[in-house]
């Protein structure tokens, strides 16, 4: 998968597309899958890279929602832990089980909390991933060692998955184009052409990093750009009301002594009504999230001093070892695309207490958006909408498939337990690349420098790179860094020792001048910069 191919399919195409979708984040390659299944000739075009924004600053959890139980959204939690349970069944080598335990320092939380995890456990019903229960103060230490003890009565335990963001979506991007789409990075779509009639028929388009423009018809035209979609709703009607009430949530993280063992720490309620996780990922401890409501969405968003602080002080609370600035090892902030509920605007109802329910939604000029929504359910909304949006274009109907679609990388190896441990083993930190391990593996064979890490502090090499620049569409440093491997949000400054060899290995694979080179790592420093926490 390249970029070139791509390009190539877009020149020779003759006719309109089935269904053009606009946003390469979760939603809309999700839609791309969906409808590429179906047999219906599909184009995705993304302003920047696929999972630029929300898609790859997500807390890492493929989960049901617990926090939704207590709104009593039960719907909503039902279908998110039958969607965990089928992302699992499809994409086994990125997403796996995970305990959390929720720590009790007053008499009524144990019976509180353990009623509420044992309801979450049986809607999941045949989808579930384990035995919620409660715990002595002992079990608790024993899954949590770093926990405080002072107060501590006990504990209880669920369990939910987690994955890699950026890599499920870069594994789906693949997915999509075996699947027959084509899809773009770093093409904005520059405006919406109409018919005759006023309905939307196609995209006007721009190449960054060429500029040229371009133009492609459709019989439908989906809008997936999450926090931006009221923007490009804005082109086909000057009018239309906003779907979308942006909220701003941060990440925090530190080295995997703040959090040793293998369980994660949910803490059901904090000062600003949301929870509180505390999880391992990739070797070090991740910590958030906070809910900001913002003016609008920014595609680079940055965390804000207080949220910095609120999750500083929350996890103090509860950490053996408190946790401080000089500790930090990167900050990133995400922005949740929250469907809009009355008096949100002027900040009458918080945008925590929002629902996470996805929204179509048909303007008058046939443009269709998909909104709303979590990571966990981007299946079920790319359902939803490939119905919709085929019914409006008139396309031959034709059912879902992917219910039970593997995911790109899918490999029968990652199906149990042990035989992850084993491909763990096998392969390292590669083992994230599922079926592609073997293939990155076949790199370093062949040159034995490219096994070489890239920085003693994270796991990455030098092949990962390469295989991203040739095979992942990979076209920047940031990408490299940020999305095909997670070295930006997992340790900023060891990131940054990284990019001159990354912005080398690219160089050699992309054909950039010395130029360009130099402007891509002063690109990635600028966006570097909002990963690392200042004393």
């Amino acid at each position: 998968m390249n970029r070139t191919d791509m390009w190539r399919r877009i020149e020779t195409h003759p006719k309109a597309w089935d269904m053009i979708v606009v946003g390469g984040g979760a939603t809309g390659v999700g839609v791309a899958i969906d409808a590429a299944t179906r047999g219906y000739d599909v184009l995705l075009l993304e302003q920047s890279d696929f999972g630029k924004g929300t898609s790859s600053r997500s807390t890492k959890l493929a989960h049901g929602g617990v926090r939704y139980l207590e709104q009593g959204n039960i719907g909503l939690v039902m279908e998110a832990l039958k969607e965990r349970g089928l992302l699992l069944q499809n994409a086994p080598h990125i997403v796996h089980d995970l305990a959390f335990v929720v720590p009790n320092y007053d008499w009524w939380e144990a019976p509180f909390y353990g009623l509420g995890l044992k309801l979450y456990q049986l809607l999941a019903g045949k989808y579930g991933f384990g035995v919620s229960r409660i715990l002595s103060r002992e079990e608790t230490l024993e899954h949590l060692p770093t926990l405080k003890t002072e107060g501590l009565r006990g504990g209880a335990v669920y369990y939910d998955g987690q994955f890699d963001d950026a890599r499920l979506l870069i594994h789906m991007v693949v997915t999509a184009f075996e699947q027959g789409a084509t899809l773009l990075n770093y093409v904005e779509v520059t405006g919406l052409t109409k018919d005759a009639q006023g309905f939307v028929d196609g995209v006007s388009a721009r190449d960054v990093e060429t500029g040229n423009e371009f133009r492609a018809t459709a019989k439908v035209v989906v809008n997936a750009t999450g926090a931006f979609c009221d923007l490009l709703r804005l082109r086909a009607e000057p009018s239309a009301a906003p779907l979308i009430a942006p909220s701003q949530g941060i990440h925090l993280v530190f080295d995997s002594s703040f959090l040793q063992g293998e369980s994660a720490v949910m803490v059901p309620h904090t000062s600003d009504g949301r929870v509180l996780f505390a999880i391992p990922w990739h070797g070090h401890t991740l910590v958030g999230t906070t809910d900001t409501p913002i003016a609008a969405a920014t595609l680079e968003p940055v965390a804000m001093e207080q949220e910095i602080e609120f999750i500083l002080a929350t996890a103090g609370q509860y950490l053996t070892k408190a946790p401080a600035r000089e500790d930090v090892l990167s900050v990133f902030a995400g922005i949740r695309p929250l469907v809009s509920a009355t008096g949100v605007a002027s900040g009458v109802v918080r945008t925590a207490a929002l629902s996470r329910d996805h929204l179509i939604n048909i303007d008058r000029s046939g443009l269709v958006t998909v909104c709303g929504g979590k990571w966990t359910t981007y299946r079920h909304m790319a359902e939803d909408c490939v119905d919709q949006a085929a019914t409006l274009a008139q396309l031959p109907e034709k059912p879902c498939v992917t219910h039970h679609l593997h995911i790109h990388g899918f490999t029968n190896v990652a199906k149990n337990d042990t035989a992850k441990e084993d491909a763990a083993k096998q392969f390292g930190s590669l083992a994230v690349y599922g079926s592609d391990a073997c293939e990155i593996r076949k790199l370093i064979e062949t040159d034995g420098r490219l096994g070489e890490p890239l920085h003693a502090a994270l796991p990455y090499v030098k092949a990962e790179v390469i295989w991203a620049a040739r095979h992942e569409m990979a076209r920047t440093v940031e990408d490299a860094l940020a999305r095909r491997t997670r070295a930006l949000f997992l340790n900023a400054r060891a990131a940054l020792a990284m990019a001159p060899a990354v912005a080398g290995l690219m160089a050699s694979e992309l054909g950039w001048d010395e130029g360009t080179r130099t402007k891509q790592l002063a690109a990635f420093r600028d966006v570097a910069s909002n990963y690392v926490l200042r004393p």
